[in-house]
């Protein structure tokens, strides 16, 4: 098979790893960078073209999204679509993970366990946002933050004004979770392929930082995920829409809480935690899709 891996870096794990595993089962992959390709539109002939030449004969391609190119990328992804080649990732779908508060009421509508989150439109009634969620301490999030960053945590009622007030001066937008104690500063990240959870580890935040992400400085080990948490993470990406996801899960009293579902998951974390060959994993669903 023909398979394009849309990628703005070919050196970062993840790509390295995707292409190294399409080459181990013989196909032909090529790393192309979505931000360089020219998208003709045009009646029952949509055709891509990279680096001035027109893209041919491709089977499928795996998107690896960057959050700051979404809107452009997906259209490449969009475009893919309608040449009718495959993707292990969704235009839409893409699109619906991106949208956080979107994506949180799709997991609502579902029947999932969140955390207790509050969004306004700069609501200057800080009080009622933060007894909502049951007071402090409590997260905000920037709705277009990722890998940790734009989270903040507040300790105490007065603390949570300040930072949204700043937040609502800014203009920026943020939802307000309910702190989940119980949890200690780690998460589940379970990586879905096709229905299926094929890896899971547990990220702890290191000393002092309630964020888990592995970029600050988290560490992460293999976990074994009970039936309750394994259902939530492949229900998660199913509602999303997504064949290959990452989904984040808090563990709290009352049950596994869906933090976010990842339509572009890193696989150096869950790789080096689990010993499985994850990349092999996504080759494998392309072969039984196309």
């Amino acid at each position: 098979m023909n398979i394009k891996i849309l990628s703005a870096n070919p050196n970062l794990y993840s790509t390295k790893r995707l292409v190294e595993a399409a080459k181990k089962r013989h196909h032909h992959v090529e790393v192309i960078d979505h931000a360089k390709c020219d998208i003709v539109i045009e009646k029952k002939n949509p055709c891509i073209y990279y680096k001035g030449h027109l893209i041919k004969d491709t089977d499928a391609i795996i998107p690896r999204i960057g959050a700051s190119v979404t809107f452009y990328g997906t259209a490449v992804v969009r475009q893919f679509e309608m040449m009718r080649v495959f993707t292990t990732t969704e235009s839409q779908a893409l699109v619906r993970s991106r949208d956080k508060l979107r994506s949180l009421q799709v997991l609502s509508r579902a029947g999932l366990g969140l955390p207790k989150t509050v969004f306004t439109n700069y609501s200057r009634n800080t009080e009622d946002v933060i007894k909502h969620v049951g007071g402090a301490p409590l997260i905000i999030k920037l709705l277009e933050g990722t890998q940790g960053l734009g989270v903040v945590l507040a300790e105490t009622n007065n603390a949570a004004e300040s930072v949204l007030e700043a937040f609502n001066g800014l203009q920026a937008r943020v939802i307000v979770q309910e702190f989940i104690k119980e949890a200690g500063g780690a998460d589940i990240r379970a990586f879905i392929v096709d229905g299926q959870v094929v890896g899971a580890m547990k990220r702890q935040g290191k000393e002092g930082e309630f964020r888990s992400n592995l970029h600050r400085g988290g560490s992460a080990s293999i976990i074994e995920l009970t039936d309750e948490e394994e259902n939530a993470a492949i229900k998660a990406a199913r509602v999303m829409g997504l064949g290959v996801a990452g989904v984040d899960m808090l563990q709290s009293a009352r049950g596994p809480l869906i933090l976010e579902v990842n339509s572009s998951p890193g696989l150096e974390g869950i790789e080096a935690a689990t010993g499985k060959d994850i990349a092999k994993s996504i080759i494998r669903y392309i072969e039984r899709s196309i």
